[in-house]
């Protein structure tokens, strides 16, 4: 008698299936809104700032486990809004479930071109992103996602929005104040260490205030010291031209000092940039006063695009990525249009 050998056949394990974040790494409210999507879905976290947007969404695109992404507080420019599409396209063919969310301008035919790929649109401009995170999960989110959100809304100075007003109530507003200055300062003084903001992510979503994370009061009394310094700096160096006031720094973030251009200087429209010696750019950050008319987000993103970089933003706080041979000529064009 023969036995005959019969196949075995071992079944494949399935793909474990991811999901990623990718989330804005320069402010509170990209911060934030990793936080609470990783508090309500779980998953990866991959944190950028706008020189590096492009080439992370790149990557994230070419994991073929990828099967569910959201992107959050990332707003789109001229130069890169069709690649942006196209990246997304391609996920959508491959049945990958995404969600935009943000609350910077956006062109009207590229959110058309978006949604006709059936990429879901959470978009308003009257709330910062971390709100429209809250607002849209919260049914999977604790109750301290709305401190995460308050605090993000406070230092993208939308705390006075409908929303974002009414979740301040809930706290006090000097407790709210400080521990949104804190995480900031925190953010802004770790932008090259890349583990600390995805650790500031892990304990954000473990609900833990500001002051439970260890050193960051300590952390944030150094940044202060150091913007104080800057303060005297502007005031000495800033550079006035008719209609605007900029200033370069060397050893400290734009985004630090441009509030001080904008309040020293007098005029309605502040400058600030620092090179990127890594990139060969220099990063721009740009404030108006409150008596700014001027769109600021759509001159910038227009006039930084012609020069070969890219930028936006709102109507009074946008910021900008400027090849450096640029950078005088971007000056002179901006100040032109503001008269």
């Amino acid at each position: 008698m023969v036995l005959k050998k019969t196949k075995t056949t071992t079944k494949a394990k399935p793909k474990k299936l991811k999901l990623v974040c990718l989330s804005h790494k320069e402010d509170a409210d990209g911060i934030s809104s990793a936080a609470l999507i990783r508090q309500a879905f779980g998953g990866d976290t991959v944190l950028v700032d706008y020189p590096g947007q492009m080439e992370s969404l790149e990557k994230i695109a070419s994991d073929d486990k990828l099967k569910t992404l959201f992107i959050c507080d990332l707003g789109l420019s001229k130069k890169n809004q069709d690649e942006f599409v196209q990246i997304l396209t391609k996920l959508r063919k491959r049945h990958v479930s995404i969600t935009y969310i943000d609350h910077h301008p956006i062109n009207s035919k590229i959110r058309k071109q978006l949604e006709k790929i059936s990429v879901k649109m959470i978009h308003d401009v009257n709330e910062c992103t971390s709100v429209l995170v809250y607002t849209k999960f919260k049914s999977k989110l604790n109750e301290h996602a709305i401190f995460v959100a308050v605090c993000a809304a406070i230092t993208d100075y939308m705390d006075d929005r409908p929303i974002g007003s009414k979740l301040l109530q809930m706290f006090d507003r000097q407790f709210a104040l400080i521990s949104a200055t804190v995480l900031t300062y925190n953010i802004v003084g770790h932008q090259k260490d890349p583990d600390y903001l995805l650790y500031l992510v892990e304990e954000l979503t473990e609900s833990k205030y500001p002051h439970e994370i260890p050193n960051t009061y300590e952390f944030a009394q150094i940044q202060v010291e150091k913007l104080a310094q800057i303060m005297t700096k502007v005031k000495k160096g800033m550079k006035i031209m008719k209609n605007l006031a900029y200033m370069e720094l060397s050893d400290s973030g734009a985004s630090g000092a441009v509030n001080f251009v904008l309040g020293f200087s007098d005029k309605d429209v502040g400058v600030a940039f620092k090179e990127r010696v890594d990139h060969g750019i220099y990063a721009v950050s740009i404030r108006g006063s409150k008596d700014c008319k001027f769109p600021l987000g759509n001159i910038v993103n227009t006039l930084a695009t012609d020069l070969g970089g890219s930028g936006g933003g709102h109507n009074k706080a946008c910021g900008a990525v400027i090849p450096k041979s640029k950078m005088m000529t971007f000056l002179k064009e901006f100040n032109k249009k503001l008269h």
